[in-house]
C-alpha cells in the first residue's frame, strides 16, 4: 500500500510539473550553446529562459537557489544548472544540466589548446591572442562595474568591497580569509537586524511550474534525510579523490600530474566568491608559484574561455593541458596535455555536484532564512574587491611589459615598471572599454573586432 501511495504521489508530481525530460534535455542544451560571457551573461541566460520564457521557476527560488551557489566556491553557474536540474529532475536531471553546461567548453578549449600548444608562438597565433587580451581586461572591468552596481548598495557594503581589495591586492590575504570574514559579518549583521545586509530585492514571477511541484507534497528528493546525505557524499567523494590519491601513490607528489590534481582539488574547495575569485586565485598560483604559464598566457587562457560557451573556470582545463605538456616525459606531449587538461577539468567540477546534491535539500529547507540572506550579501560585496583585484592584475600584464614586486611592512604586490607601457595594448584596451562602456557593443563582437585588429596590426606592423 505505502508503495502504491509513494507510485501515486510520483505520478501526480510528474503531472504536475509537466517537463518531460526530453523537453529539459533540450532546454538545458540550448542553456549550454548559449552561456557565453561569463557567470553575469550566463545566469541572465537560465534566468531568460528558465523564469521568463518557459516559467519553470519563480524569481524567488532562482535567486534563492542562486544565493546558495554563491556562497559555494567553483562556478556558480554551473552550479546553479545543477540545483535547478536537479528540482526538476532528481540526481539524474542534476548531472545532465551541470554535465552539460560544461561540455561544450571542454571541446572547444581543448581544440584552442592544442592550436595554442603547436602554434602559439607564431606571429598570426600571437596576434590575435594578443587582441583578445585587450578586449579581456575591458570585460573584467565591465564585470566590475556590473556586480558593484548590484551589490554595493550602502556604504557599508563599499566599505566591504574596499577592504576586500586592499586585504588581496596589497597585502596578500588569502581569499578564503576574506570571503569567511565576509560571511560572518553578513550573518552577524543581519542577526542584528542591520537593514544593509538584507536580501536584495527583485521583480518576477512569483508562480511557476517548480514551485508548484515543490508546494504541500514535496518530493522526496528535496526534502533532507541523513542516511541519504552520507551515501550521496560519500559516491561524490569517492569519484572526486580515489583518481587523486590513485596519482599520488602511483606518480609521487612531485609529479605535475599529482600537481594538479590536488592543486585543482585544493581549488575546488578554497575558491568562493564565483568564477571571477577563482580565476584570481588560480591565475596566481599557476604563474608565479608553478610556473605551469606565464601571465601572458594566463591571459590567453582566459580570452579562450571568453570566447567558448561555458564556465570561464574552464580556463583550468588549458592551465592543466600547458602544465602537462610541458612537464610530462614518455608520453607525446600532446597527449600529456590532454590528460592534464582533463584531470584538472574532473577534479574542479567534481565537488560542484558534490555540493549541490549534498547541500541543496538543506538549503530548500533554508528558504527565507535572514541570516544567511545577509552572508550573501556581504560575500558578494566583498567578490567585487575581488574582481578589482583580479582586474587590475590583468591590466599590469596586459598594458605593461615590465612588473617588480614590492615587499615590505606586510605590503607584497606587483607594481609596474612605467617606461615598459605597452602602447598598442592601451590602445586597444581603451578601444574596447569605449566600445562596451559607450556604446554598448556586444561582448562577442568586441572580442571579434579586437582579435581582427590584432592580426591586422600585425600584418601592418604596429606589433
Amino acid at each position: 500500500m505505502t508503495a502504491l501511495t509513494a507510485e501515486s504521489k510520483a505520478t501526480s508530481h510528474n503531472e504536475v510539473h509537466g517537463i518531460s525530460f526530453a523537453d529539459a534535455l533540450v532546454v538545458w542544451l540550448r542553456v549550454a550553446i548559449l552561456s557565453f560571457g561569463g557567470p553575469a551573461g550566463q545566469i541572465a541566460v537560465m534566468h531568460r529562459i528558465l523564469v521568463e520564457e518557459k516559467n519553470w521557476i519563480s524569481e524567488a527560488r532562482f535567486l534563492h537557489a542562486l544565493n546558495y551557489c554563491m556562497l559555494l566556491p567553483g562556478p556558480e553557474a554551473q552550479q546553479l544548472a545543477t540545483y535547478i536540474g536537479w528540482l526538476l529532475h532528481r540526481t539524474v536531471g542534476g548531472i545532465v544540466a551541470g554535465g552539460l553546461f560544461i561540455l561544450p567548453g571542454v571541446f572547444a578549449i581543448m581544440a584552442l589548446s592544442y592550436i595554442y600548444a603547436a602554434y602559439g608562438n607564431v606571429g598570426f597565433v600571437e596576434a590575435l591572442f594578443f587582441g583578445l587580451k585587450a578586449a579581456v581586461l575591458a570585460i573584467v572591468i565591465q564585470a566590475v562595474v556590473r556586480v558593484g552596481r548590484r551589490a554595493l548598495r550602502n556604504p557599508l557594503m563599499v566599505a566591504l568591497a574596499a577592504i576586500a581589495f586592499i586585504a588581496i591586492f596589497f597585502f596578500g590575504v588569502p581569499f578564503p580569509v576574506i570571503i569567511v570574514a565576509a560571511a560572518i559579518t553578513g550573518f552577524v549583521g543581519a542577526r542584528l537586524g542591520r537593514p544593509e545586509f538584507a536580501a536584495l530585492e527583485h521583480g518576477g514571477k512569483s508562480s511557476a511550474v517548480i514551485d508548484s511541484m515543490l508546494g504541500e507534497a514535496v518530493p522526496d528528493h528535496v526534502r533532507p534525510n541523513a542516511a541519504r546525505t552520507l551515501r550521496v557524499g560519500a559516491a561524490w567523494l569517492a569519484l572526486w579523490l580515489v583518481p587523486v590519491f590513485a596519482l599520488l601513490i602511483a606518480l609521487g607528489p612531485s609529479d605535475v600530474f599529482s600537481q594538479i590534481a590536488i592543486f585543482f582539488s585544493k581549488m575546488a574547495m578554497v575558491t568562493f566568491g564565483g568564477a571571477y575569485a577563482v580565476l584570481a586565485y588560480v591565475a596566481q598560483q599557476a604563474a608565479e608559484y608553478y610556473h605551469w604559464v606565464t601571465p601572458r598566457e594566463m591571459l590567453d587562457g582566459l580570452g579562450m574561455a571568453e570566447t567558448t560557451p561555458g564556465p570561464l573556470i574552464m580556463v583550468v582545463q588549458f592551465v592543466g593541458f600547458m602544465a602537462a605538456f610541458r612537464e610530462v616525459s614518455g608520453l607525446s606531449p600532446m597527449l600529456a596535455g590532454t590528460l592534464g587538461g582533463l584531470l584538472a577539468t574532473w577534479v574542479t567540477f567534481t565537488p560542484c555536484f558534490l555540493w549541490i546534491f549534498v547541500g541543496a535539500p538543506y538549503i530548500e529547507a533554508l528558504r527565507g532564512n535572514k541570516a544567511l540572506a545577509g552572508a550573501l550579501s556581504a560575500i558578494t560585496a566583498a567578490v567585487v574587491g575581488v574582481i578589482l583585484n583580479l582586474s587590475i592584475w590583468f591590466a599590469l600584464h596586459t598594458i605593461f611589459r615590465q612588473t617588480f614586486l614590492v615587499q615590505g611592512f606586510g605590503l607584497f604586490f606587483d607594481a609596474p615598471v612605467l617606461r615598459s607601457v605597452d602602447w598598442p595594448a592601451l590602445a586597444l584596451s581603451l578601444a574596447a572599454a569605449t566600445a562596451i562602456f559607450r556604446f554598448n557593443v556586444g561582448m562577442l563582437v568586441v572580442l571579434a573586432a579586437s582579435c581582427i585588429t590584432g592580426v591586422l596590426w600585425r600584418l601592418t606592423g604596429i606589433i
